[in-house]
């Protein structure tokens, strides 16, 4: 955990050196739209879409908001760019990345998960004798440095794997296309299309989520300074963006499809199309018990950190609820 831990110390300093600044900032001026900054954790894509669609469609300028989105990519840190206040509010992509601005003492909540289901698989090659997760004990597994310290954690306690098993994952599937015994990690609106796409192979897909991770992913995260100085405009952003999302995925998506592509010209629109399709059939952005969209509970968070505790991870005395604020969760 040192490597991410140093990010968010760093974010900790970054915050304390820039806080003086923010109060010689300008209020709007009466009845003005509210400006708001929202960075994303990579690059223009389907699982930004609601987002997208919010801003497409005018759902957050009708709630006083002119919201930007700042696209995210290789090396981009979200907490970072909330602590120099380059930002307003970013996307978390994971509860590992809330859980450890909480136990560094990072004035940074999440406010809502657009996603119950953390998109996160593990991906292996047909035919291989790999039918379930368990079956991948001993194998090579490609992995990010994130991962490691992330759903790594998890997949350790629950199926005995060691890390003898890691590999490094570039986010490139040649290494894996090329050893038929391993597995790489992937989201599953992504890497299974581009794989059997680009190799004629139809992997085998896991999502961790079905298989019990109980971690949220595509948080909103907030400064506790924008939560106390202007809890309704995070409120409308939260509200336009549940709004972006149902439409995004039971509408018409081509207005956040042509802002999305604008934004990243290398996405291609079959790729957006089978994400939004994934989305949709593995119901991410709901889970499989029709959740507000949206929305976060206390049961969940507890659980996420019951497990990442259990293996040391956190302290069991850590005070995990300072990681979010369901103050502005659909009630």
């Amino acid at each position: 955990m040192k490597a991410l831990r140093s990010l968010v110390l760093a974010a900790a300093a970054l915050i304390a050196a820039c806080s003086p600044a923010k109060k010689d900032e300008a209020a709007p001026a009466a009845g003005a739209p509210v400006t708001i900054r929202f960075a994303t954790d990579w690059r223009a894509q389907a699982e930004h879409g609601g987002f997208y669609q919010a801003l497409a469609s005018g759902e957050y300028a009708r709630r006083g908001l002119n919201v930007q989105i700042v696209q995210g990519g290789p090396g981009v840190n979200v907490p970072q760019l909330l602590a120099a206040g380059a930002v307003d509010l970013g996307m978390g992509s994971n509860s590992f990345i809330v859980m450890n601005l909480a136990q560094e003492g990072v004035p940074v909540k999440a406010v809502a998960a657009f996603m119950q289901k953390d998109p996160q698989v593990l991906i292996a090659h047909p035919d291989t004798g790999v039918e379930k997760i368990a079956d991948l004990k001993g194998r090579p597994i490609l992995l990010s440095d994130a991962s490691i310290t992330a759903f790594w954690v998890w997949l350790k306690a629950k199926y005995g794997f060691s890390d003898d098993q890691v590999r490094k994952y570039t986010f490139n599937a040649a290494p894996f296309l090329a050893d038929k015994r391993s597995a790489q990690q992937g989201y599953v609106t992504s890497e299974p299309y581009t794989i059997e796409k680009q190799a004629g192979l139809k992997p085998k897909v896991f999502l961790l989520a079905d298989e019990g991770y109980p971690g949220y992913a595509t948080m909103v995260l907030a400064p506790d300074s924008l939560i106390a100085k202007n809890p309704k405009a995070v409120q409308a952003f939260v509200e336009a963006s549940a709004k972006g999302w149902r439409d995004y995925l039971g509408g018409d998506p081509s207005a956040a499809d042509a802002l999305i592509r604008k934004d990243n010209p290398e996405m291609t629109q079959d790729v957006l199309d089978q994400a939004r399709e994934k989305l949709k059939s593995y119901r991410i952005v709901d889970g499989d018990e029709g959740a507000p969209v949206g929305a976060m509970s206390d049961a969940r968070w507890k659980a996420f950190f019951d497990v990442a505790s259990a293996q040391g991870v956190y302290p069991g005395t850590l005070d995990y609820k300072r990681a979010y604020t369901l103050q502005f969760v659909p009630k």
